[in-house]
């Protein structure tokens, strides 16, 4: 079995434990009832077995989906705390009972703001210049919805919200859908956008079942994939580059659409290829990262992702990495929010 295979395998087995097993096992063990090691390994291996499942077969069981994704969530956040009580008792002489208190206390006024705050989305203002743009123009950016993992209706919340903004056209950065629960019809609200619709895929658009089937009914719900193609827009060359494929693909996919009369936008939906085409790319839109989503993960995937979040730049070109118009898995967001972007792009000289 080659590494490519066995190595997330080994991640998964070692994340099953983390975030499903390991904070239980020290609560128990503060409640005065340790686990054994015959019951850590089968337990662990249970977990292991239906995340497996879940993951490998594209399974739309919602039972499953909600023991995955909830307790993604309350074991994470479950993690940190016990983690953060396990430090304190290292210099503190706190008692068991102590311990479970501490934990309580920040637990469930926690779990209770995030997925309070996971159903906020929020309309943020950006404004980006250069000799290029010759008319004013604003338009909508926004990624990261998960339309199957999250329910439809999110879009009720997030459609009138873009037509207040009245934008040029909207911008969609990838990982639209998510889950073979998706259905087409389930994208039926993004029809009263007024508004060109332009998307790139991200990487959930193919770990669903039917997924090209899904893409190429994309075009009856006002949605036009960039497929590695680009569409002008007054003078904005915006360059939307596909997620399914290497990273040295995508630069050379983007020097090949590249045009230097224009203003080049590249819509793509990981971050990653920014320090490669930051000298070219006057302002390059990507997602992906959820801003971590739950605190303080985001400084574990900073560590993969250095732009995880905001504005970055170099000389006179931008990058903007959104935290998503919604969450990935649990729906709680800690340290982070929900947002869609509306940006005005106007002439400097």
């Amino acid at each position: 079995m080659r590494l490519q295979v066995i190595i997330p395998l080994i991640i998964l087995l070692i994340f099953s434990f983390l975030i499903f097993i390991f904070p239980f096992e020290i609560i128990s063990s503060w409640l005065g009832h340790p686990t054994s090691v015959q019951e850590t390994v089968l337990s662990t291996a249970f977990v292991y077995l239906v995340c497996l499942y879940y993951f490998r077969s594209k399974s739309s069981n919602k039972f499953i989906k909600l023991f995955v994704y909830e307790g993604m969530g309350i074991g994470t956040l479950s993690l940190f705390i016990v983690f953060f009580i396990l430090l304190i008792s290292l210099v503190l002489n706190i008692s068991d009972i102590q311990k479970i208190f501490i934990f309580l206390m920040i637990f469930f006024p926690s779990i209770i703001y995030g997925f309070l705050n996971a159903k906020k989305v929020t309309v943020k203002q950006l404004k980006f210049s250069h000799s290029k743009i010759k008319n004013n123009l604003s338009f909508i950016f926004l990624s990261d919805i998960h339309i199957g993992s999250n329910n439809p209706k999110i879009l009720k919340r997030i459609v009138p919200l873009i037509n207040q903004q009245n934008p040029r056209f909207v911008l969609i950065g990838g990982d639209l859908i998510d889950s073979s629960s998706f259905k087409i019809d389930d994208l039926d609200e993004l029809k009263k956008i007024n508004a060109p619709i332009y998307f790139v895929t991200g990487n959930h658009e193919y770990y669903i079942a039917d997924s090209q089937k899904h893409l190429d009914n994309f075009k009856n719900q006002n949605i036009r994939i960039l497929d590695n193609q680009c569409i002008l827009e007054g003078q904005i060359n915006i360059i939307g580059i596909s997620d399914n494929q290497k990273k040295d693909e995508k630069i050379n996919k983007f020097e090949k659409l590249f045009n230097p009369d224009y203003y080049n936008l590249l819509l793509v939906h990981q971050p990653s290829i920014w320090s490669s085409l930051k000298d070219k790319a006057n302002l390059t839109l990507s997602g992906h990262t959820h801003n971590g989503q739950i605190f303080p993960f985001n400084f574990i995937v900073k560590l993969q992702f250095p732009q995880i979040y905001g504005v970055y730049s170099y000389l006179k070109n931008y990058l903007y990495v959104s935290s998503g118009a919604a969450t990935w898995g649990p729906k709680i967001r800690i340290g982070s929010k929900n947002e869609i972007l509306n940006i005005e792009l106007f002439n400097n000289s």
